[in-house]
């Protein structure tokens, strides 16, 4: 797995790629929390995967903002779940084997995962996870804008994301409809660098503007 030569110093890989934004990994990862625990209803909280979850740098944040009754994640990397927090392990379950998961999960989080997978089988693993979804319960895909060129070069200069293909948030879309889910939102995020920090309460009413650094796409599972 690509992941596995990374996961001793992930986070450290990823804190340099990210480095122009004047943030770290860990404000990207909280602010995914931060904005799931915004829009989505308390009652999605309660059983939660984190698909992608590489470390568990976003599962932190999600079990600190979110506070699901249980949170569990995969990866395909097992070199990263063994970097996963004994504090999330001892409570879910992280793993490698997808036979390890439920099938009735309220959210499923798929968080800048799908521009690692082969396009030709992105389709096939939202649908996937769209059966692990319980009636009404949620998928949240984010993904980096690839109209962004800031995102871009990030992307560029990572060492895990040489050779990947962004998805435009039409194409995340249509796997969502393609899965027979309901669009609920489809959001920009992450406009203002750490520089311009001060601005940073106005990102929500900026969600229609496709210059967001990502974007996140819901789509809710009906009977």
């Amino acid at each position: 797995m690509q992941f596995d030569q990374f996961a001793g110093n992930y986070q450290e890989v990823l804190d340099r790629a990210v480095a122009a934004s004047g943030e770290g990994s860990a404000y990207f990862a909280e602010y995914k929390a931060r904005y799931l625990a915004r829009v989505i209803p308390k009652a999605l909280f309660a059983r939660v995967l984190d698909y992608g979850c590489g470390v568990g740098l976003l599962s932190k944040f999600l079990r600190g903002h979110l506070q699901p009754s249980r949170l569990d994640g995969f990866d395909v990397s097992r070199d990263s779940i063994a970097q996963v927090d004994l504090s999330l392990t001892r409570e879910g379950t992280f793993t490698s084997d997808q036979n390890q998961l439920c099938s009735d999960y309220t959210l499923i989080v798929v968080a800048n995962v799908l521009h690692h997978v082969d396009p030709e089988q992105r389709a096939g693993l939202v649908k996937e996870l769209s059966f692990r979804l319980s009636n009404g319960g949620m998928l949240a895909i984010f993904e980096h804008n690839p109209a962004n060129p800031v995102t871009r070069r990030t992307v560029d200069r990572c060492p895990f994301d040489r050779g990947v293909v962004l998805l435009p948030p039409t194409e995340s879309q249509s796997y969502v409809d393609a899965a027979h889910l309901k669009l609920l939102r489809r959001d920009y995020i992450v406009f203002m660098p750490r520089a311009l920090s001060a601005l940073r309460l106005l990102e929500p009413a900026l969600a229609w503007l496709p210059l967001g650094a990502q974007y996140v796409v819901l789509g809710e599972k009906r009977a």
